[in-house]
């Protein structure tokens, strides 16, 4: 049972923005070894992950450090779900190193500055996100185009760490461009640091295959660390991580400049969006498997709180992190608080611990990513897509060849318009079904669906499933139409079920009448029933009720079939 839901009503007060004060209340002693043991185990596996994380935003690894640890100092008091971590994350990691690039001019302190101001700028849209209580935009990103989007990510991910894991430099470009660098440069492998690197991705395969709650990647990195000493690996070419600084960073709002801002903005909703959509679809997944109740927008807020602490606190935009959370689960967590431990985990490394990252070997860490990576790339979705829905493929192989031919940061924006595309085709051609009498009763449901259904003599009976508005009328309209002049003998009375049209907007209502009084022209009545009251409002207000057979709260399909037959079939005017 979730720990929100099981505080019993509601919170009010301070508690409804911070869950923490509500939940830390009910605190039992017995939870604190299952926190205390998935902190640490969650601290172990988002460490590797970090430092790699940090070079895919071409930032120093002391910079994922930061995120993790400012960002999961503060998460943790904020969010809804019980399980959720978070972590910086590959698909955020790369759109900002590939976008930074170019608004940075090649000056590092300056790179560094710009990640740390986008990560405050996410704070402050999702800051926003949550005092309009925007939850429900992560609505409109559908699973296709995620699938598409991640799949385009994984590609993109491994095209950068390649060049690493075989032992030469790469190149900063779009998918294409790093691929066809790679292949024309592989007689540059250095034999060493490609041994390293394939040694370290054979441990971290079977990790995932056989370990998947045990913190393989640190072990890796520990050895990896501990072999690169002994055995002098920078001497036979392989490339190191380099100088990792110990202690924290001098807090403080970034230094950027005033023209800084704008470009910045477009980074940062395209950040926010990721952070968004991958933080509530995991805590979604815990919701349904363990019950409760997830805030979306809630999940908003702790999102700005972590964002601004790892921007303070020289860090990168951070989100949910999908496989972190996942891990955090397996572990034992009780409650939230794993992620305070997890942080303070992180404290103790980066204020005494951090200088032994140096020797890191780059393969390894390039090999960490690309095993990371094969979360985002599911083969199995897209072959899930291709059976059950072949326009939704489509959605997901456009969202993908979007991310790997024009960036990631198009990418997220033709995932996003692509979504709100799909949106508006569905809203704009609702179905309109064609009832029929259910055998034995008084009642009607779709002669499509049941074939059984009496259809009857003299009478179309049409329901729209949707809201009529303005860009969706004509279509409904011209259906109903259709299906008039198809029938043969034409019915002579047309019942208009409105049960499952919640809202008629003015030029629906217009729109609706101009139909009844076409095919009244060509005697063929329309009668409107079971409209909802606001419905019933507009079309009066608008004096178009009359032509729709003087719409009430009383009529229903049944009452208006009835009346046809009793008057023998003859239609008053």
């Amino acid at each position: 049972m979730n720990v929100a839901a099981s505080a019993g009503p509601t919170p009010s007060g301070p508690a409804r923005w911070l869950p923490a004060l509500g939940w830390l209340r009910g605190y039992q002693g017995g939870w604190l070894a299952g926190d205390l043991l998935a902190g640490l185990t969650l601290a172990a596996y988002m460490l590797p992950a970090a430092l790699g994380d940090a070079t895919l935003a071409n930032l120093p690894p002391q910079a994922g450090l930061y995120a993790c640890l400012f960002g999961g100092a503060v998460f943790w008091l904020f969010c809804s779900s019980r399980y959720t971590a978070v972590s910086v994350t590959s698909a955020i990691s790369l759109l900002i190193g590939a976008t930074l690039g170019e608004i940075s001019g090649g000056d590092t302190s300056r790179f560094e500055a710009l990640a740390a101001a986008t990560a405050v700028l996410v704070a402050l849209i999702a800051f926003v996100a949550w005092l309009v209580r925007a939850g429900v935009i992560v609505n409109f990103i559908s699973e296709s185009v995620m699938v598409g989007f991640n799949c385009g990510v994984a590609l993109v991910l491994a095209s950068t760490q390649l060049p690493k894991l075989f032992g030469f430099h790469g190149v900063h470009g779009d998918f294409w461009m790093n691929a066809g660098y790679f292949f024309a440069h592989l007689r540059e492998t250095n034999p060493a640091a490609l041994g390293v690197g394939l040694v370290a991705l054979a441990i971290l395969v079977i990790g995932k295959l056989f370990f998947k709650t045990r913190p393989v990647a640190l072990f890796v990195v520990g050895g990896a660390i501990l072999a690169s000493a002994v055995l002098h690996l920078d001497a036979h070419g392989v490339s190191l991580l380099g100088s990792v600084p110990v202690g924290l960073p001098a807090l403080g709002i970034p230094r950027i400049h005033g023209a800084d801002v704008n470009p910045l903005l477009e980074l940062s909703f395209a950040c926010f969006l990721l952070a968004a959509v991958e933080t509530t679809a995991i805590g979604r997944t815990f919701t349904a498997k363990h019950g409760g109740r997830l805030d979306a927008s809630q999940e908003f807020l702790a999102l700005a709180a972590a964002n601004l602490a790892a921007g303070l606190g020289r860090g990168l935009a951070v989100g949910g992190g999908s496989s972190q959370s996942l891990v955090n689960e397996d572990s034992g967590a009780r409650t939230p608080l794993s992620g305070a431990v997890a942080a303070g985990f992180i404290l103790i490394v980066v204020l005494f611990f951090s200088h032994l990252l140096s020797m890191l070997p780059q393969p390894v860490l390039a090999a960490v990513v690309l095993v990371a990576v094969t979360g985002l790339f599911k083969v199995s979705a897209l072959k899930a897509l291709w059976r059950s829905s072949r326009p939704e493929f489509v959605v997901a192989v456009a969202a993908l060849l979007g991310v790997l031919g024009s960036g990631l940061l198009r990418g997220v924006m033709i995932g996003v318009i692509i979504s709100l595309v799909q949106l508006l085709r569905l809203a704009s051609r609702p179905h309109v079904a064609v009832l029929g009498r259910i055998p034995g009763t008084r009642r009607y449901s779709d002669l499509k669906r049941h074939a059984d259904n009496e259809p009857i003599p003299g009478v179309l009976i049409v329901r729209p499933e949707a809201g009529l508005v303005y860009f969706n009328v004509e279509g409904v309209c011209d259906r109903i139409l259709g299906r008039v002049h198809a029938e043969s003998p034409p019915p002579r009375l047309v019942v208009l079920d409105l049960s499952a049209s919640p809202r008629v907007d003015l030029q629906s209502a217009h729109t609706l009448a101009m139909m009844a009084r076409e095919l009244g022209a060509a005697s063929v009545r329309v009668h409107a029933v079971e409209t909802h009251a606001s419905v019933r409002d507009m079309l009066r207000q608008e004096g178009v009720d009359v032509p729709l057979g003087g719409v009430n709260r009383f009529d229903s399909v049944a009452d208006a079939v009835e009346e046809f037959q009793g008057s023998g079939g003859t239609v008053s005017h």
